[in-house]
């Protein structure tokens, strides 16, 4: 029986090749599609789920009350790890942990070596007790028990030494923000990161060095480093987050309360607003597992609507075999085999496409992606492809299979208008969720080029930083003046920060006069030097930059205007800022600059003069003279630096960075709408060659009557588009409604235009007219002899 089924099948696929061919590329597509978006899915999902503790492993989180509402950040005082697991009976073990940007980019040397670039943090002694990093040498318990020891990674001290045996051995470490180098001993080596950890990082330092006494770590009102606790199996969360909400208040802190969330959960549910959680990368998780359903499911549509298209072709067929008494049953058998068979056909064409296309996909998605045919692939595999038989051939099959033997042999079976208007009802799906992702694409695409375009508040383009190390921290002003002796250097000056993404560090301890004491406002704060506003291209709303003609800029203060505003301070020039019990004379106001992406709200700001520990040097170049000018600035460098060999990098790249996962989406968007278009307009233009066959000799007919060829066009071209127009008329407002939200996540975005609605159900409608009327153009001008002739 089994084989009778698949002659059948082939047989048939053979009889209707045409048909055949458009569903198996459009199921091909589909499940392409499909399965390279299940793999991009399937590893968000899997991030951070290495961790052995991760049942049990929370970060501690803060919401605090401000004027603009509750901030939750991640954020806590330096000592809370160590009191949690003091005062609190379900923590188990708790540490803390340096944010990734406090020492990210550094550098590590020995002994006749240049220095190796990489990225650490500074943790708590128990940090490889808390996180599965497994170690290949060292013990857990006291790799980080002495302040001058570092653990590293096997790749790090395969760069280093070619050997993973280096307990031991001696390690300089620096960056930019420290004055001297740090030399420390190896007390272990820990296996590389996982692909699949959120946190990236190749070596680990102790914090303990950090926690003087006079540090600001040691204050409760401080904000500092992440904490991460482990609670004791069988601890309630709901209790303990009660527990903790005003853990602050008893150490004197008002307006902060403490939460925690789990630590497997920080990747995907980052983002928070007004102290509930919103999200976060899950969106797009989210989003692109909608896509790959609608996809799938308009590839399954086409093989729907064809089969049920050729319905009469095979009615014979179905009423002999029910003569002989083939059952209902087995009739759907047949059909719905025949859908499973072709999906099975197309997944073994769509693995060897994933296949080809894999290092491409990675390379937008920035990822390292593969088929690993493991039991939860395979399985997967299985599911997907079964289900999307079981979806394109049900319908079909209870069609066919329904049919009245004795009506079927005779060729009498009326087509219903509840057949009709399935038929029809399943193009407009198609279509609505092509119209829909092609509003997606063109919102998405003006948003990032909005981004890209609008002025920042600074000149991104032509400027470099390089990382002050050595003996150039301690004569960078030198190295300033030289570099501005360089023919096509415009400017140089440099700050003590990185310019992008590195100002996230707050302070409340300031005052001014007129404040309100109930009032909670935190600033974000830079030190700069002279030179390094007008180098940036930076503008002031009132006063004056910092100047090395004035001796006292280290008295005064510059704050932007989100400050001032929140301040509610009016003529500031002149007034008095006080900072950390020391008074600052406010001298200018900075116009507002976008330091962080156009996610995030301009924040307050206030900028120090600190030209001694500025040691980010930001150098203004020509445009046009980039090459030979870096080389010339390198150079330099290395005089200034004996052996030094510099890092730096261009400002435009890390303006691009931020918004990587919005240009990933913009680019994989574009590519599905551009798919789903195409299977959709498959769909169509089988029906389209299909109905105009069936339809030879009425079009003969009409002819000879004496119908012009743009009649019969229209005649063929209309019941196509109608379907098509009632498609845009749904999916407009849901565009709409999901392009809303989705740019709400903005702080800065473009308004909706009309034309970004009317542009796409237009290009819909062009793109299925040409279609179709490719088909209907054929046999429009179609000799109508020939017409009445072909059987």
């Amino acid at each position: 029986m089994f084989q009778h089924h698949l002659l059948l099948i082939y047989r048939n696929f053979k009889k209707y090749k045409s048909s055949f061919f458009i569903n198996l590329v459009g199921l091909t597509a589909g499940l392409t599609c499909t399965l390279l978006i299940y793999l991009w899915v399937n590893d968000e999902l899997r991030m951070d789920k290495f961790q052995e503790k991760g049942s049990q492993l929370y970060q501690v989180m803060e919401n605090e009350k401000t004027e603009a509402g509750i901030n939750t950040t991640d954020l806590t005082a330096g000592l809370l790890a160590e009191a949690l697991l003091k005062e609190m009976p379900e923590v188990e073990d708790a540490v803390m942990v340096s944010p990734a940007y406090w020492i990210a980019s550094s550098k590590l040397s020995v002994k006749n070596n240049t220095g190796i670039q990489g990225g650490g943090l500074f943790a708590g002694k128990n940090f490889f007790k808390v996180f599965s990093y497994p170690l290949i040498s060292g013990n857990a318990d006291q790799v980080l028990n002495n302040k001058n020891s570092i653990v590293i990674s096997a790749q790090m001290a395969m760069k280093l030494f070619h050997s993973t045996d280096v307990v031991g051995k001696e390690v300089t470490w620096e960056n930019s923000d420290m004055v001297n180098e740090n030399h420390t001993l190896i007390s272990g080596v820990f296996k590389d990161i996982p692909a699949n950890s959120s946190g990236k990082f190749d070596f680990i330092v102790s914090i303990d060095p950090l926690m003087v006494p006079e540090s600001g770590l040691r204050k409760w009102e401080s904000h500092g480093p992440n904490t991460f606790v482990v609670l004791k199996k069988g601890a309630d969360v709901e209790v303990f987050n009660s527990r903790i909400k005003n853990f602050m208040q008893s150490k004197g802190v008002d307006r902060r309360e403490l939460f925690i969330r789990a630590y497997t959960d920080s990747y995907l549910y980052d983002k928070y607003e007004n102290g509930k959680q919103a999200g976060g990368r899950i969106e797009y998780v989210k989003l692109f597992s909608l896509i790959a359903v609608f996809i799938l499911i308009i590839a399954c549509v086409n093989f729907m609507n064809l089969a049920t298209a050729r319905a009469s072709v095979r009615m014979k067929e179905v009423g002999i075999k029910k003569v002989m008494g083939a059952s209902r049953g087995s009739l759907m058998m047949q059909y719905m085999g025949e859908a499973i068979f072709l999906a099975f056909l197309s997944l073994f064409f769509s693995l060897l496409f994933v296949e080809l296309l894999l290092p491409q996909f990675n390379e937008v998605t920035g990822k390292h992606l593969f088929l690993h045919f493991d039991l939860k692939l395979i399985l997967a595999l299985m599911g997907i492809t079964i289900f999307t038989g079981l979806i394109s051939g049900s319908y079909p099959a209870l069609y066919l299979s329904g049919f009245n033997p004795a009506a079927a042999l005779k060729g009498k079976i009326s087509h219903s208008a509840g057949e009709l208007w399935t038929r029809q009802g399943l193009v407009v799906f198609q279509f609505t969720l092509s119209v829909i992702l092609i509003v997606s694409v063109l919102v998405v695409y003006k948003q990032i080029e909005f981004v890209q375009h609008t002025k920042a508040g600074y000149q991104k383009d032509n400027v470099l930083y390089i990382e002050a190390e050595g003996k150039l921290k301690t004569n960078a002003g030198t190295f300033i003046t030289a570099l501005k002796n360089i023919p096509d250097v415009v400017n140089a000056s440099s700050m003590d920060k990185r310019f992008i993404g590195d100002l996230k560090g707050t302070v409340g301890d300031f005052n001014w006069e007129g404040r309100d004491p109930k009032q909670v406002i935190k600033f974000q704060f830079a030190g700069l030097n002279s030179g390094l506003i007008e180098t940036m291209g930076m503008e002031m709303a009132d006063g004056r930059a910092f100047s090395s003609q004035f001796g006292a800029d280290s008295t005064k203060v510059i704050i932007n205007e989100a400050g001032i505003k929140v301040m509610g301070l009016k003529d500031p020039i002149g007034k008095i800022f006080t900072l950390w019990g020391k008074e600052l004379q406010i001298i200018g106001v900075m116009k507002d600059v976008h330091f962080e992406s156009m996610h995030e709200v301009i924040k307050p700001m206030f900028f120090l003069y600190n030209a001694k520990n500025t040691n980010r040097i930001m150098v203004k170049i020509k445009a046009g003279h980039e090459k030979n000018t870096v080389a010339a600035i390198l150079h330099l460098y290395r005089d200034f630096n004996q052996g030094g060999n510099p890092s730096y990098k261009f400002l435009d790249q890390d303006f691009q960075e931020q918004y990587i996962a919005e240009n990933r989406i913009s680019l994989l968007s574009r590519y599905f709408a551009i798919l789903a278009i195409v299977i959709s307009c498959l769909g169509l233009f089988g029906l389209a060659s299909f109905t105009a066959a069936r339809k030879l000799k009425e079009i003969g007919v009409r002819k000879v009557l004496g119908a012009s060829e743009w009649a019969i066009i229209y005649s063929l071209s209309k019941d196509f588009v109608k379907p098509v127009i009632i498609s845009i008329l749904i999916a407009l407002p849901l565009s709409y409604i999901l392009t809303k939200y989705w740019l709400a996540t903005f702080a800065y975005r473009i308004e909706l235009q009309l034309w970004y609605f009317a542009g796409a159900g237009f290009l819909a409608l062009l793109i299925s007219w040409v279609t179709v009327s490719i088909q209907a153009i054929k046999a429009g001008l179609k000799n109508p002899i020939a017409c009445l002739r072909d059987e």
